[in-house]
């Protein structure tokens, strides 16, 4: 056969793979396995086409290379000659030709059974594409309307494919697409939601007062262990290209094996990794999830996380942001195992690009930044590229000096301008301010080579910038890490992005950076959300999911909350109740349960509550007029009131407009023998004519009223103006008056509160974390 005639080593292979169109890297992959050189080369040879070929032929011809059936190599002449005369040209034709040879035990075969198994000179047209995907979606409409964007779409391709096996990939799924989204509409934030199966409730009696938790969905296999997709750091010297569905290569790292073991030995085998927030603003809880991803690879797998601040931008940076990161950070539960700065490598990186000009991978431009834009757009060279290395190397030197003006000079590095990839278009490596400065995409990837970074983590926006990446670490010749992006957490009814969060500051539409109404984790902590409930949040819903329903982070607020916050009564709206046949000025202490299951005999799971001849309800529990489904009071019926005894109201006191009640009258069962079926709670005066202990009471709703206000042109104008209500005189149990700031309770029927910092020893003031699930009892439903 050619290929064993074939004298590889008179030739440089990466010329020869270069010339069929595979991209660098991927032709820089293949030398690196002496295997797949061999038959690659030998498939060439027999292809004829060393003189090189189109790209698309190219491609092929590595499949063929890389995947022909062993025991079809008797073929693989005839097969190489369809793929030249582009009889066969897709990569579904390849296949089909695959599998008809490894069934074909002899040379002999019939070439119109080659053919039709390979749809030789099949022409499937757009309209008969359209004509099927649209047959297809019209057969299952009613399971697509009800899954909608959760529909399996790989199904339904594999039904087009089944009757057009030889349709353009490409126009199916644009086709796809278009008949989706001409079906279900815009996609919303409950398509992304997971589906969470319930177990049938029971209806909530109100009288029992016990907090509505819902049931937690099964945990899934990335719940129970997330860290499980990452490989360990041994594997990073495997150098593969990754093809997604859409057909888009992903980049993976190109160590030797010296290089790894050289990394290893520093590393002790150990997964580095590092959160590297820019110091320009408090952490949301996007961060959170970041966190969760850095710090949590590191601690699951042994290993060590940094704490890496990318201070490429001195303009925006402030000490406040740092010292909150840092604060944040260790809050969240997780420790650094080195807190550093690129700055602290300035003169690493400034010698590494001395080195890239060297190695004539950068240079030395005087265009201005619209005229950068332009050309780069324009996939146009710049006309200083291609300056003498010692041009630029001493250029390179006066911007570091100061002796060039100010914004005369960048250094870039020399990339791919006819890249498909706009990262690819000679990024900015240098600025000339302060006096030289490293931008992010030349700072980043090389610190993460000094700091033997293992795991790079990021989010996808930065997806397209790995091709950038791993072209300055391999022009270098340094260390590439694993490079992973996840997708970006967005939760509901808020924004992420840090300059709306500082418009929001700054324009004092919210009171500060840790406003409860905020999704920063300060403002999460000020409305008392625990970080071990934003951690349960992340965990539960996995690394690769991206907008989340603000309702699935409430649900592991209260499921904490509901175990950790002891009950107690408020009323934020107080109706007097004046108790008519209890003496005036009797005072009786009565026991009242700070947990539900409390054991009976255990008095640290009680706590004390007067109750007198006047108590307090709230306004919103009385009516004037009862109906069969009311619980609350109204004249002549009767409530309990929680812990203590039934009332009966026997009177109502009007304004002068006869329609306010300014006060009820009642009679209290102190036999208890009266079975309301409604359970109020309660607030009571300590002493004759002394008023409850007065709080203020701030409740929160969401900030946005859109799902997705950060879409909107005027996202500013879908602030919700009913986000905040401040009650200042509501009224509480006594137990309440020490109460420290961060303290947390269970207001009973109201919520879970937390002591705001805004407290003192004249005022106590509580936040509002959540409500009670929005099902659970409410008086007058």
């Amino acid at each position: 056969m050619v290929g064993k005639d074939v004298n590889i080593t008179s030739e440089n292979p990466l010329d020869l793979f270069l010339k069929i169109g595979l991209d660098e890297r991927t032709a820089k992959n293949t030398v690196a396995n002496k295997k797949v050189t061999a038959n690659l080369i030998a498939v060439i040879h027999e292809a004829a086409v060393t003189d090189g070929c189109d790209r698309a032929i190219g491609n092929l011809l590595y499949t063929v290379a890389t995947k022909f059936p062993a025991n079809a190599l008797v073929h693989r002449p005839t097969l190489l000659q369809y793929i030249v005369s582009l009889k066969i040209k897709t990569p579904a034709q390849l296949e089909a030709a695959f599998s008809f040879f490894a069934t074909t035990g002899s040379e002999n075969f019939k070439i119109n059974e080659l053919e039709e198994a390979c749809g030789v000179g099949v022409e499937v047209s757009e309209d008969d594409i359209k004509c099927t995907v649209t047959e297809i979606i019209e057969e299952h409409k009613s399971v697509i309307l009800e899954l909608r964007y959760r529909t399996n779409v790989g199904e339904l391709f594999g039904h087009v494919r089944k009757r057009q096996p030889w349709a353009d990939p490409k126009i199916v799924k644009q086709l796809v697409d278009a008949n989706l989204y001409a079906l279900l509409g815009e996609r919303t934030a409950a398509d992304d939601e997971k589906p969470i199966k319930k177990k049938k409730e029971k209806p909530v009696k109100v009288e029992e007062c016990t907090t509505a938790v819902d049931t937690p969905p099964k945990p899934s296999e990335e719940e129970l262990n997330p860290y499980l997709i990452f490989p360990s750091p041994e594997e990073n010297y495997k150098v593969h290209t990754e093809i997604f569905f859409s057909d888009r290569p992903v980049l993976r790292p190109c160590n030797t094996r010296e290089m790894l073991e050289k990394h290893l030995k520093a590393t002790g085998g150990k997964v580095f990794t590092r959160f590297p927030p820019e110091p320009n603003g408090y952490l949301h809880i996007g961060h959170a999830k970041a966190m969760f991803i850095d710090f949590g690879l590191a601690k699951e797998r042994g290993g060590c996380c940094y704490l890496r601040y990318d201070d490429t931008n001195p303009e925006a940076e402030k000490k406040e942001y740092i010292d909150h990161i840092e604060e944040i950070v260790r809050w969240m539960g997780w420790e650094p195992f080195k807190i550093t700065y690129a700055s602290d490598y300035f003169q690493d990186l400034y010698e590494l690009a001395v080195e890239l000009i060297r190695r004539g991978h950068a240079y030395v431009d005087h265009q201005t930044p619209e005229e950068i834009k332009e050309y780069r757009e324009k996939k146009m060279n710049s006309p200083w590229r291609d300056r003498p290395i010692e041009e630029s190397l001493k250029l390179f030197d006066d911007m570091k000096r100061g002796i060039i003006e100010e914004g005369k000079a960048t250094l870039r590095m020399k990339q791919d301008m006819q890249s498909d990839n706009y990262n690819m278009h000679d990024l900015i490596a240098y600025r000339d301010a302060w006096c030289i400065y490293p931008s992010y995409d030349y700072e980043h990837c090389t610190v993460d080579s000094i700091e033997n970074v293992t795991h790079s983590l990021c989010t996808l926006e930065f997806e397209t910038r790995r091709a950038s990446y791993y072209w300055l670490l391999d022009a270098l010749s340094l260390f590439q890490p694993y490079v992973w992006e996840y997708s970006r957490l967005n939760v509901t009814n808020t924004v992420m992005s840090k300059r709306k969060l500082n418009r929001l500051v700054k324009e004092k539409r919210v009171d500060g950076w840790d406003d409860p109404r905020l999704m920063t984790l300060s403002g999460l902590r000020r409305r008392g959300v625990t970080s071990t409930s934003i951690n349960a949040f992340v965990r539960g819903i996995g690394i690769t999911r991206s907008m989340i329903n603000v309702d699935r982070l409430e649900y592991h607020i209260r499921e904490e909350l509901n175990k950790t916050a002891p009950r107690t009564m408020v009323v934020l709206h107080p109706l007097k109740v004046v108790i008519t046949n209890l003496e005036v000025g009797s005072v009786m202490d009565l026991n009242a349960k700070k947990w539900p299951d409390a054991p009976l005999d255990d008095a640290s799971s009680y706590y004390k509550v007067p109750f007198s001849n006047v108590v307090y309800i709230e306004n919103s529990d009385f009516r004037m007029k009862d109906s069969k489904d009311y619980y609350g009071l109204a004249p002549g019926k009767s409530v309990l009131l929680r812990y203590a005894f039934p009332i009966k109201c026997t009177d109502v006191i009007l304004g002068d407009d006869k329609e306010t009640v300014l006060e009820i009258r009642a009679e209290y069962d102190p036999s208890k023998k009266t079975k309301p079926k409604g359970v109020l709670h309660w607030v009571s005066e300590h002493s004759p004519g002394v008023d409850p202990l007065k709080v203020e009471v701030r409740l929160f709703d969401k900030l946005f009223l859109s799902e997705n206000p950060a879409e909107l042109d005027d996202w500013l104008g879908d602030l919700n103006p009913e986000s905040k209500m401040v009650i200042p005189g509501a009224y509480a149990v006594p137990s309440l008056k020490n109460a420290a700031v961060g303290d947390r309770f269970q207001f009973e029927r109201l919520g879970y509160f937390v002591v705001d910092k805004d407290s003192s020893s004249e005022k106590l003031v509580f936040n509002r974390t959540i409500t009670l699930r929005d099902s659970y009892g409410k008086v007058g439903k």
